[in-house]
């Protein structure tokens, strides 16, 4: 959405973003590309789209992905097993995701990581699809979402949401894939626990307490909290008010850190 796409240039030129993830068929994908290109020092990755969203194939093409409207499924629990458990559902997933990375392609801009909406390349059979597939346009680094439980209690207790220890184990597993590919994945990931509530206090805390190795933490930023698509009790202003703050600039001054994408810490800058 335009309100995401205003934020995202907003919070890269006056604050501390350095990537950010497209959505390859949503409405405003194009505006957003626009922008990328004007932002020379902006890294750029593919987030795949297979739940809540738009196809990039013809809906007549995934049949057994979309909804009577044509849009994707929510109902990931059970796509999920379809996905594993039909044959045919699985070619029309390897079909849309190749056309995900194709419209990325096409738009001319740098691939620096891949990763995915609600998470859902945790799903081995997804994450198959996604390494093999991948390896074809220049995949080089993947989003593995470990939210290291300690950090989080230094900050908060109790921020630890159940979901992200029932994918825990999903996570290792993708990890250990990925790195076997060769593929760059970050040692902690943080944003599950306050996925659209990474306010300033939260986001100070994440960057005055790194842990060694490769860290990324991500928000949902935007201009504004209520558009199309957006998600109910999302506090996307403060988000972007928090990568734009003086007491987040403050902690990562202090904290020693380097900046950049995924393409800035494995030699494919």
């Amino acid at each position: 959405m335009p309100e995401v796409n205003e934020a995202v240039e907003a919070a890269h030129r006056d604050g501390i973003l350095t990537a950010a993830s497209l959505m390859v068929a949503e409405r405003a994908a194009a505006d957003a590309v626009e922008r990328a290109r004007r932002l020379a020092t902006l890294r750029v990755g593919l987030h795949l789209v297979l739940v809540e969203g738009r196809p990039a194939l013809p809906p007549e093409r995934v049949t057994d992905l979309v909804d009577g409207d044509g849009r994707f499924r929510t109902d990931m629990a059970r796509l999920g097993f379809d996905i594993f458990a039909r044959p045919r559902v699985r070619r029309q997933l390897e079909a849309e995701i190749t056309a995900q990375f194709e419209a990325f392609a096409a738009t001319g801009l740098t691939l620096d990581h891949v990763n995915a909406h609600k998470h859902f390349h945790l799903h081995p059979t997804i994450a198959g699809a996604v390494l093999r597939i991948g390896r074809r346009y220049g995949l080089r680094a993947l989003r593995v979402p470990i939210e290291p439980v300690s950090v989080l209690a230094g900050i908060e207790r109790q921020a630890m949401r159940p979901v992200a220890l029932v994918a825990a184990p999903w996570a290792r597993l993708l990890r250990l894939q990925a790195r076997r590919a060769g593929l760059v994945t970050p040692d902690a990931v943080f944003g599950l626990a306050w996925s659209g509530a990474l306010t300033t206090e939260r986001l100070a805390g994440l960057l005055s307490r790194l842990p060694d190795g490769l860290t990324e933490i991500y928000a949902h930023p935007a201009t504004g909290e209520a558009f199309p698509g957006c998600a109910p009790g999302y506090r996307y202003v403060e988000e972007l008010m928090a990568l734009t703050s003086p007491p987040a600039r403050e902690a990562l001054r202090a904290a020693g850190a380097q900046l950049g994408g995924y393409a800035d810490f494995s030699g494919a800058a």
